[in-house]
């Protein structure tokens, strides 16, 4: 939590200090945005997994504040319902592929709180831009889904590498999920709006299920990387003025 309030206070301090001699802005865009994500969860013990893939989408508000030299800055906002989760790659104790399958889905509302660098037209044109910031979310369902096939032990346990298998009977204990998000893309400005790609990876500081020496992880954080359109119109836009 500690890093998670010194990015945000990073990110949105050198904004303040761009604000105190750049050239004004004061543009407000809002609009939608919807995208994939691929979500694995570092567990320790590891469990060897795919990505597993789901849904995003939500809302975006962007507050465009200053122009400092060729750089346009901006702070965004995000509401977002994300679907992450883990997707076993199943190996047995010889570690030989089984025909086991597992995946757990974890649903999340999401808000990330981002610092926006952008370099190129601000309209009629396109634009590269930068985002970095701190992100929160919240667990308000999960969803297990496990093949038909389900090789078992000698003992009637799950045969899996290491013995792990405490995970399949285990929920989230820990919903409140936070860590830092960071990416970058092109956005295309016209007069009918903003059309925006972009690429993020988030990695979670927080874990999903108790970490301490009496629990069975010592580390399971979510890692992602996310793959997005959004499309934004604007509901203020001032003519830049000098500071």
């Amino acid at each position: 939590m500690k890093r998670l309030l010194l990015s945000l206070f990073v990110a949105f301090s050198a904004l303040g200090t761009f604000a105190q001699i750049g050239e004004s802005r004061r543009a407000i865009s809002v609009g939608m945005n919807a995208g994939i994500l691929m979500n694995k969860v570092a567990f320790t013990p590891s469990i060897k997994q795919n990505w597993h893939v789901g849904p995003t989408f939500g809302l975006t508000m962007r507050i465009m504040s200053e122009r400092y030299f060729k750089t346009y800055c901006a702070l965004q906002f995000e509401l977002n319902y994300a679907q992450l989760g883990w997707n076993e790659n199943i190996l047995n104790s010889k570690i030989e592929p089984l025909p086991d399958t597992y995946q757990r889905h974890l649903n999340y509302f999401e808000i990330p709180f981002l610092a926006r660098l952008g370099w190129g037209k601000e309209s009629n044109g396109l634009m590269g831009f930068f985002v970095v910031g701190p992100q929160i979310g919240y667990l308000f369902s999960e969803k297990s889904k496990q093949s038909s096939t389900w090789t078992l032990d000698s003992e009637g346990n799950p045969d899996r590498p290491n013995g792990m298998f405490a995970q399949y009977s285990m929920s989230v204990s820990k919903k409140f999920d936070y860590g830092i998000a960071a990416g970058a893309g092109m956005e295309l400005n016209t007069k009918a709006g903003h059309f925006v790609l972009e690429g993020r990876y988030y990695y979670g500081l927080s874990d999903l299920f108790g970490n301490s020496k009496k629990d069975v992880f010592s580390r399971s954080n979510n890692g992602t990387i996310q793959a997005k359109i959004t499309y934004l119109f604007d509901i203020r836009k001032e003519s830049p003025k000098a500071l």
